[in-house]
């Protein structure tokens, strides 16, 4: 009889183990709610799963402080990849930068600032490839895509960040030829920064590809209106004059 309710006893425990992996498995159905299972299996003592309610109970706890310490010291880890990343591109490091920048997404994938640098870094990078090999020209292309696909990836995360903005802008007009895409942004960029000049300087230069003639002499016109930089006065009234020449012979 007594063996009798202990093998009773064993059954209960054995079903409310099952039960509670069932119900860790079904929550979702998910990689991570099989991958706790196992790990529950891995603590124990034995490699199965613990035999009472108590014991999956603080094997579930031990998991659990496990993830929040590898959360933890991942956050930390990706901080330290972006400190090394910056300090990289201060110091126009920009293929190690990249490196860096790499590491650093991977532990914070929603950074939109380390897809900006990263942008920046991928320019940089396309520009130094000056032609050593029959690759290089492809390798280029490669870079200058990775810089656009970043400073994309950067506005998808943060729609009001104006630094990949105008740096969209730059890579248009100077490196991809994309006048009509680079008007987008600046255009945008212009509406937050409404007093930056050589953002106005790269839009201009943008309508003088398109043959906006018209458009491109407004914007000279603001400049020479508002700036107190003789510099940037005396330009804008050459850029002006240049096409008005143009239009009028």
């Amino acid at each position: 009889m007594k063996r009798f309710k202990e093998f009773v006893a064993a059954i209960l425990i054995i079903s409310a183990v099952g039960a509670l992996l069932y119900f860790m498995y079904q929550r979702g159905s998910t990689k991570t709610n099989r991958e706790l299972a196992d790990r529950i299996a891995q603590i124990s003592p034995r490699g199965g799963p613990p035999e009472t309610i108590d014991g999956l109970r603080k094997a579930i706890a031990l998991y659990e402080d496990q993830i929040e310490r590898n959360v933890r010291e991942g956050a930390q880890t990706g901080v330290y990849w972006k400190i090394l990343a910056t300090r990289l591109a201060d110091r126009n490091m920009h293929n190690d930068a990249l490196s860096a920048l790499e590491r650093a997404i991977y532990f914070n994938s929603e950074d939109a600032f380390l897809y900006y640098l990263t942008g920046v870094s991928a320019s940089f990078v396309a520009k130094s490839i000056v032609g050593f090999s029959a690759n290089d020209v492809n390798e280029r292309e490669r870079y200058f895509n990775l810089s656009e696909r970043a400073y994309l990836r950067a506005l998808e995360i943060d729609i009001t960040y104006t630094r990949p903005m105008y740096a969209l802008g730059v890579l248009y007009v100077f490196e991809l030829e994309r006048p009509q895409d680079a008007i987008t942004y600046l255009d945008r960029y212009l509406l937050i920064q409404t007093s930056d000049y050589q953002a106005m300087f790269v839009l201009a230069r943008a309508h003088f590809m398109l043959e906006n003639f018209t458009q491109a002499i407004d914007i000279y016109d603001r400049i020479i209106n508002r700036t107190k930089n003789m510099s940037e006065k005396d330009e804008a009234l050459n850029n002006r004059d240049y096409i008005q020449g143009i239009i009028y012979g």
